[in-house]
């Protein structure tokens, strides 16, 4: 972990209520006003995140199992172990765990300072 994240509060994350998610990177960025946080997410099977938002883009990877990701505005893709995707800043998306593994998501958010990581759109 990173300095920056030992010395600064952590912004709120409405996922981790939810999926198991472990922080495993916090850093400044390069680009004034944003933060880098990378994120592993586990989703047990038949589970999904819920609609939500970030304040940035989140450039990801599935390490395991299959998900359905729901990108509002595209049609749902099913990705797999392997998989990359990339979602836009502030576009509302949705993974739902396929099974029969739990599924393992590793992305890495490029967002603004001091903002959620995550917050839900819809109920």
């Amino acid at each position: 972990m990173s300095t920056d994240a030992m010395t600064n509060p952590q912004p709120r994350d409405e996922l981790a209520g939810k999926l198991k998610r472990t922080e495993l990177q916090h850093a400044t960025s390069s680009i004034p006003g944003r933060e880098i946080v990378q994120v592993l997410t586990e989703i047990p099977a038949g589970v999904e995140s819920g609609w939500h938002q970030h304040p940035g883009e989140e450039v990801g990877y599935i390490g395991a199992g299959t998900v359905r990701m729901e990108i509002d505005g595209e049609s749902p893709r099913t990705l797999n172990a392997g998989d990359p995707f990339l979602i836009p800043p502030r576009t509302p998306h949705n993974a739902l765990d396929l099974g029969p593994e739990t599924g393992r998501m590793l992305s890495t958010y490029i967002v603004e300072v001091g903002e959620p990581i995550a917050t839900f759109t819809r109920p």
